[in-house]
């Protein structure tokens, strides 16, 4: 298992431990995965597939930290409503 701290910004932003793929690993060269493209009944593009390697559990992780909500600050001097520049 190879760890890496990773920011997300969900519904609350946190600092998690994730996993990582193995870099040597010969399945996937070290992707975490292998992807390919199918087609529809016409044989045209209908998308791209990801099949997850063996090397790497992409749901293994720890929330280390919860980041606080930052509140946004508003200038009381400046017109909402308005459309001149703010410079």
């Amino acid at each position: 298992m190879r760890l890496r701290l990773q920011l997300t910004g969900w519904d609350r932003r946190t600092l998690p431990l994730t996993d990582t793929p193995r870099p040597d690993c010969p399945l996937c060269d070290g992707h975490g995965g292998l992807a390919y493209d199918y087609g529809d009944h016409n044989g045209e593009y209908a998308g791209t597939e990801w099949d997850p390697c063996s090397c790497w559990d992409e749901t293994r992780r720890r929330t280390l930290l919860r980041l606080p909500r930052i509140p946004r600050r508003r200038r009381a001097d400046r017109d909402p409503w308005s459309n001149e520049p703010p410079f």
